[in-house]
């Protein structure tokens, strides 16, 4: 497995692999990339909801969490972000247990988490905005921390307020890393709930475009692609993509859509429907680009989210892999041929 300097994870949202890739019309930079660069084409989610699979990535596990709500929310806690609080087995979403960051601290590496429209620097609120805080021209609750699984770790959450205003940052400050070069060696990117095709409804407030409606699907869809390419594309045009380190831009998806649940494999690498860790979030793209890979490839290899996770170790170097990271008595491997490199010297 290469060394990597920088990973940036772009993720979306709630999109099976053949609602995105038997739609090329919808999805012309998703195929391109596909086409240009590697594509994980047996790649599967763990859990149903969201929250589970953002920790998944960075945890090595779901801790048992498979709704939506606020990191601080435990057994009972009575607030309406806290909306699953009273069922028995509640799972406590404020996370003491080591975390894929924890593992780049004490090696000197560095992490952000990119928001789109993240309310200020360092914010932790959970929605933003709200119906009792709107704002003008904005949907409901256009971020989502949820898609944030960076917080849900104590480790992360407890930060003094300047250590947050540095790793959970909006969009401006992604392009201002981009133009100076001051890039993090590990990032998630995420956009807005319009532009990572999750879409809102109808009584998310006045300003809803109608590209943005959860019911309008090929629109939707089509919105969040050409943000992948804006993305991309503002990336691979950054001076440091063009140096010698090894870097990669991974593109995967949360969990697949609601439709694609009711038929066809929905898991990989110790699924089991059982299991708090892995009971199926369903097929999904994945596709890996690199700076110095050697092109077009398809992967047919089964991945899943603890797969990227393991594979993100490997590449920074670090050999203790957390949690279903490191079942590879179930499947779960790295994502090597994704991540080969074509130039001599750089497997070192």
């Amino acid at each position: 497995m290469p060394r990597y300097q920088h990973i940036f994870v772009i993720v979306e949202e709630n999109k099976g692999y053949h609602q995105i890739m038997d739609h090329p019309a919808w999805t012309p930079v998703i195929h391109r990339l596909a086409h240009e660069y590697g594509l994980a084409s047996h790649f599967y989610a763990e859990v149903h909801s969201s929250e589970g699979n953002y920790i998944a990535m960075l945890g090595g596990d779901t801790f048992g969490i498979h709704d939506d709500d606020a990191f601080f929310c435990r057994q009972d806690t009575e607030s309406h972000f806290c909306e699953d609080s009273h069922k028995p087995g509640y799972a406590d979403h404020d996370l003491t247990k080591p975390s894929l960051m924890d593992q780049l601290a004490a090696r000197g590496l560095t992490w952000k988490s990119y928001m789109e429209d993240i309310p200020s620097a360092g914010s932790l609120v959970p929605r933003w905005p709200t119906p009792d805080y709107p704002i003008k021209g904005k949907p409901y609750e256009i971020y989502a921390a949820k898609h944030n699984g960076f917080v849900n770790f104590h480790s992360i959450n407890s930060e003094g307020y300047l250590e947050l205003r540095q790793h959970f940052v909006g969009f401006d400050q992604l392009k201002a890393d981009l133009a100076s070069g001051n890039v993090p060696n590990y990032a998630h990117i995420i956009p807005n709930q319009c532009n990572e095709m999750h879409g809102r409804g109808v009584d998310d407030g006045p300003s809803v475009p109608a590209n943005c409606l959860e019911t309008n699907t090929p629109a939707l869809i089509h919105r969040g692609d050409a943000e992948i390419g804006r993305l991309v594309d503002a990336i691979t045009h950054a001076k440091f993509w063009h140096g010698a380190d090894n870097s990669a831009i991974v593109v995967t998806f949360d969990e697949n859509n609601k439709e694609a649940r009711k038929s066809g494999v929905q898991g990989c690498c110790g699924y089991n429907l059982s299991s708090k860790a892995n009971f199926g979030g369903g097929h999904i793209v994945t596709i890996v680009i690199t700076n110095h890979g050697s092109g077009q490839i398809v992967d047919p290899t089964p991945y899943n989210h603890y797969s990227l996770l393991r594979t993100t170790e490997a590449a920074f170097g670090i050999t203790h892999y957390l949690g279903h990271a490191a079942d590879g008595d179930e499947g779960v491997t790295t994502m090597a041929p994704l991540f080969a490199v074509s130039r001599s010297g750089q497997t070192r």
